[in-house]
């Protein structure tokens, strides 16, 4: 239970530093955020400091109307319970607030409850979390219908690009792929803005949330899945490298992983769902200066730390991809349309005689299997085209694939 003075001293200074602090770089998922979504309510979720704050700044200040604002992540507010919403209520104050925004609201159980007791007021409401797996659970329930979904990741390689003002080329991209995209490390690379990032994660939106005490081997696991990145990974494997022994155990870590975003799993392309429950999937990690925060070192290889930044670059655009591997030959990337294959795309820093004919056939054989006519292969700064048996390869740079 909360004070009526405690909860009004928060939320008055919450809400004196939302006004003060400047709105930051206007995030390019805003105009595509609904402006007023009578009935439901806007959910916003996303990997910690992603910028969720700030894009409720940016919202708030697009907006105009009067509003409420309370971040239940903060100490002052940890007894709150689904019974304090009364006391929320009773300093709304007047005139009443058009626009409800809650952050890290999960953090209370029940607020789900509350959230709809208010959109059947007439509230707009907009929510952020920093779990999917607890906002996706508490949504299905008795928000459903109700609700309309966003994800917020770190920046992206152009708002990199924006944020610091520099061209959209190779330099550009060799700086993004050391210092990642999470804001506050860009303003301040400060390496405690990353140790406090992981160990909030690990700790708060994990270890504690899901009750884990083998913290150990939790972090055991987070760092050889950070010195994998881009690879291959499953259950049985992870046995036999880590202490951990129980195949069960291993699957609930990579999911309660997922869910706080620190990495994503990529499955293997196969129209068949139980093949590809069956088979390896593909680990990437969220952020490149988060991950050599763990490992100490870009341990694994400028192809692999490419090949990850593309992932996310699609997955920001993408609700379904897959990678392929048949008959010993792998294309990085299956961007799927509704059911059929959309566009497949290979990865490879720099495209030399060693690697072309393994990553030019990896290509080909998925361009052949799926029965597409067109490829891309992206590359650091190589830009070319190739013709086999007419199927057309683009050969691009990232960063001009993104401009």
């Amino acid at each position: 239970m909360i004070k009526a003075s405690v909860l009004y001293e928060t939320i008055s200074r919450q809400k004196e530093q939302l006004l003060r602090a400047d709105i930051g770089y206007l995030r390019e998922v805003l105009p595509s955020l609904p402006n007023d979504l009578p009935n439901h309510a806007l959910i916003i979720s996303g990997i910690r400091r992603s910028g969720k704050s700030t894009l409720q700044r940016q919202l708030i200040h697009q907006s105009h109307a009067p509003f409420l604002f309370v971040n239940f992540d903060t100490p002052a507010l940890l007894g709150f319970d689904v019974r304090d919403f009364q006391l929320l209520d009773e300093l709304m104050g007047t005139p009443k607030p058009e626009i409800l925004y809650f952050d890290e609201i999960q953090n209370v159980e029940g607020w789900e409850v509350y959230v709809r007791e208010k959109l059947d007021q007439g509230y707009r409401i907009v929510v952020t979390g920093s779990n999917a797996s607890l906002l996706s659970r508490e949504m299905g329930t008795r928000l459903t219908g109700r609700h309309i979904t966003r994800e917020l990741f770190p920046f992206s390689f152009m708002e990199f690009c924006g944020f610091k003002e520099m061209a959209v080329d190779s330099k550009a991209l060799e700086q993004y792929l050391s210092t990642g995209g999470f804001p506050e490390y860009l303003e301040r690379p400060e390496p405690e803005i990353l140790s406090t990032l992981l160990n909030d994660i690990l700790y708060r939106d994990i270890a504690v949330r899901y009750q884990i005490r083998n913290v150990k081997s939790l972090l055991q696991l987070v760092t050889f899945l950070a010195t994998n990145t881009a690879k291959p990974v499953s259950a049985t494997k992870l046995t036999r490298v880590l202490e951990l022994k129980s195949t069960a155990t291993i699957l609930e870590y990579l999911s309660h992983l997922e869910n706080a975003w620190l990495i994503q799993l990529l499955p293997k392309f196969s129209f068949s769902y139980k093949v590809q429950l069956v088979n390896a999937r593909k680990v990437y990690f969220a952020d490149p200066a988060l991950q050599q925060a763990i490992t100490g070192s870009f341990s694994d290889d400028h192809g692999r730390r490419l090949e990850t930044m593309v992932f996310w670059e699609l997955r920001r655009k993408h609700a379904r991809l897959y990678y392929f591997n048949e008959r010993g030959h792998e294309c990085d990337f299956v961007v799927m349309d509704g059911k059929r294959p959309d566009a497949l795309i290979q990865v490879c820093h720099t495209l030399n005689h060693d690697n072309e004919t393994r990553e030019v056939t990896g290509l080909l054989e998925a361009m052949n299997h799926m029965n597409l006519n067109q490829g891309l292969l992206l590359t650091f700064d190589q830009k070319d085209t190739i013709v086999h048996d007419n199927k057309r390869i683009e050969v691009l740079p990232v960063y001009e694939w993104l401009r």
